[in-house]
Parts: C-alpha cells; structure tokens; sequence
C-alpha cells in the first residue's frame, strides 16, 4: 500500500473516533459529519485579510477566537462556499489560511528525521506536494460548515510562545468535539501566531502524518514520499 493508502486508513481511523459517539439506535450516528467536523476545524484556522494586522497585539487565544468568528460568517455569507465551489473553497483556504501557518516547520514535523537530509529542492518539492494534499482535504471540508460555534476555553497558564497550545470545542447538535490549536509566536517588530499543528480528539495532525511519511521513506526515501504525493494529488484533482 502506497504512503497516501496508510494516510488515508489513518485518517479513517481519525474519524472513526468521532463516528464512534452513537446514539442508542445504532442506525442514528454522531450528528456532526466527518466533513462538518473537520469542516468546523479548518475553518476555524482561516483568517480574513481584514484581520491580519491585528494578530501582533492579541493573546492567543483571542486571536482563534476572532479568525474563528469571522471565517464563520464568511462562509455562511456565501451561497458557492456553502454549495461547495471546490474551486472557491481552494482558493479561500490558499489565501486566507496558508499566510497564518507555519507550513514549513509543519511539512518538517511531519517529515521528521529525513528531512533535514533532504536537499533545497526535495524540501520545496515535498512542502509543495504536502501543502496541494492539504488545501484540497479541507477545501471540502469547509463547505459542510453551517451552526456549528466554536468555544475558545481560558488559556493554560507556563506554556512558550515557540509551543502555545490553544484549547476550544466545536458545539453544535450533539456532543461537542476537542478541536485545539498549536502556535507560535513570530519573532520582530509586527509579531503574530502562525499556526502549526492542529488536535482533534486527541489526535494531532503531524503525528498521524509522520507514521505514514516515515514508512514510505524507509520503503523509498524522499524522493519516493515525494512522488506518491504527487501522485495523490493528481488523482484527487481528477476526480474533484
């Protein structure tokens, strides 16, 4: 099985866990999606351009609150975004997300070991191929938002800017979900948070990647992760 089968089996296994709150009636399953709850959660990430400048003066957990709300009324406001324009979807998460996270440390967590042995050029090919797998992922994802709010809990006292996790959950019909964010800080004048890694239930986005990219580098080093991405990656195009 190629990197992107175990990835996928990862992710099933993800949301497994959130399929597994049922109700009495086994017919009757957890009232979030999959998609709704993932949905909830990138758009929770994805920040208005109207918004950015003020990410240097906020406290953590001030500014998910804040990027959450407007993201929000973003998509509720449009009928393609809520219709799920794939097109529009992808490039609302291009712009509006990617500014506010730190992708290349993400793609390098993620990678783990391997990557500081990769070259210039694997580096960029990998954070490119890593970054189209995501922004297509959640562009779906989004368009399954609709009364879901999401409720930013008080900070956790001692923690470092370089690892600043903020705590909230996604409430809507049925039970709430943990959904908590990793940030840091920038360094310099006009410093903000960049966002990192994402939780949901207790599963961290980079952790579950790392599994599957460190079996497909033992199999075939970077340059074979790098081409089952690509590979992925046309696929999921063709039939978007």
């Amino acid at each position: 099985m190629s990197a992107f089968g175990l990835v996928t089996v990862a992710h099933k296994r993800l949301f497994n866990r959130l399929y597994s709150f049922r109700m009495k009636n086994s017919i009757a399953l957890f009232s979030l999606s999959r998609r709704q709850i993932l949905g909830a959660a990138f758009a929770a990430a994805v920040v208005s351009s109207t918004g950015a400048a003020w990410a240097a003066d906020e406290a953590a957990e001030v500014f998910i609150k804040r990027i959450t709300n407007e993201t929000l009324d973003i998509i509720k406001a449009d009928k393609a975004l809520r219709n799920g324009d794939v097109n529009k979807l992808t490039q609302l998460v291009d712009d509006k997300l990617m500014p506010h996270v730190n992708f290349r440390r993400m793609t390098a967590l993620a990678t783990g070991p391997a990557w500081r042995k990769a070259t210039p050029e694997q580096q960029k090919r990998l954070q490119d191929e890593f970054k189209i797998l995501l922004v297509r992922t959640y562009a779906g994802a989004l368009s399954q938002v609709s009364d879901q709010v999401v409720v930013v809990k008080p900070l956790r006292g001692g923690q470092e800017d370089k690892n600043l996790v903020v705590n909230t959950e996604v409430r809507g019909k049925g039970d709430p979900i943990q959904l908590d964010y990793r940030l840091e800080k920038t360094p310099g004048e006009g410093a903000g948070w960049m966002i990192f890694d994402l939780n949901v239930l207790g599963v961290w986005l980079i952790e579950n990647y790392r599994t599957q990219f460190t079996k497909e580098i033992n199999a075939g080093g970077i340059d074979a992760l790098i081409a089952s991405l690509a590979a992925r990656n046309k696929s999921n195009a063709r039939n978007s």
